[in-house]
């Protein structure tokens, strides 16, 4: 059985155990490790934005596409699916599998 990996968990660089004492491991992990937060921090500050943000002087283009043939829209939802999403209902409206 192979060992789960999380991919999401942040990487450490391997670190020579025998070079160096474990209390200078932890004040260069602790000091490396604040530095670097302060500055995901900062930057993860000055890109969002709160909601309710002036965006008046924004433009947006989105292509519109019509529905296709192999599509169609639910009647529950109102989310156009593909006809592979389509559920049998006794009713005869077209409700995806999401929403019977």
């Amino acid at each position: 059985m192979s060992k789960a990996v999380d991919y999401d968990a942040p990487r450490r660089p391997v670190v020579e155990v025998e070079d160096d004492s474990l209390e200078e491991l932890k004040t260069r992990g602790a000091a490396s490790q604040s530095a670097r937060v302060d500055l995901d921090e900062a930057e993860a500050a000055e890109n969002f934005e709160l909601p309710g943000a002036d965006l008046s002087g924004e433009e947006l283009t989105v292509a519109v596409v019509p529905m296709q043939p192999d599509e169609f829209r639910c009647a529950l939802c109102f989310l156009v699916h593909h006809r592979n999403q389509l559920a049998v209902v006794p009713d005869g409206r077209e409700v995806c599998r999401e929403c019977s």
